[in-house]
């Protein structure tokens, strides 16, 4: 999904003549991120555990999801700044000094490729965590909520 992302962001001009807007619409990346792991775990409730799902078994998946992703995330930045857009970081550090936000130096230390690869796991770790930990508050379900009443009243 991210390299689609990225190759969406820079058909768009967002690494390029936008390069202004790139860090106000790169976060909306996080509604798909969302979607996938709330579809994630619905299909691990549904087809793994039978059903029902505890908010422990919810977040290990998820944060198993999130540590894939994790290892992932570094190849994923190569592959981006490599193949789909190479011209990223000299555009970002040119508008990062142009606009007065940075030094030349201090851009070239921010934007660049093993600063993103080590931001990218972090991020994926972090942000990955926080959303297994909120979707698995929506996602578990006690076998009580399947078989229509309590399992107390069942065993009677």
């Amino acid at each position: 999904m991210l390299l689609l992302w990225m190759a969406l962001e820079r058909l768009v001009g967002l690494h390029g003549p936008y390069i202004d807007r790139h860090a106000l619409y790169t976060n909306l990346i996080a509604i798909p991120a969302f979607l996938i792991y709330c579809l994630a775990l619905r299909d691990k409730r549904d087809h793994f555990y039978g059903g029902t799902m505890t908010y422990r078994q919810g977040f290990v998946s998820g944060a198993i999801t999130t540590a894939i992703i994790t290892l992932l995330a570094p190849l994923a930045q190569y592959v981006t700044h490599a193949l789909i857009t190479p011209d990223y970081f000299a555009n970002v550090q040119a508008y990062a000094v142009a606009s007065g936000n940075m030094t030349e130096a201090e851009a070239r230390t921010y934007f660049n490729l093993t600063s993103y690869m080590a931001q990218a796991a972090l991020s994926s770790l972090f942000t990955g965590l926080i959303i297994s930990a909120v979707v698995a508050i929506f996602f578990r379900k006690h076998p009580s909520e399947i078989l229509g009443e309590p399992l107390s009243d069942r065993l009677t």
